[in-house]
């Protein structure tokens, strides 16, 4: 389990290093835009994606 979570964050590192790396102003431009989101709608987005997120893991073991 510990290396799964391990791999798992080091995936997260290597796509959003990836984002940066190749596009760096478009990622500088899309924070500015987070920046106008509501809370409630970040909050919600999240929500959402973990929630993707745990079902396609959940999918995947099964």
């Amino acid at each position: 389990m510990p290396d799964e979570l391990i791999t798992a964050i080091a995936l997260i590192l290597v796509i959003e290093g990836g984002l940066y790396a190749l596009f760096p102003e478009g990622m500088r431009k899309m924070a500015m835009q987070v920046e106008k989101v509501s809370p409630s709608s970040l909050r919600s987005a999240g929500f959402l994606a973990a929630t993707v997120g745990v079902g396609i893991v959940w999918l995947m073991r099964a």
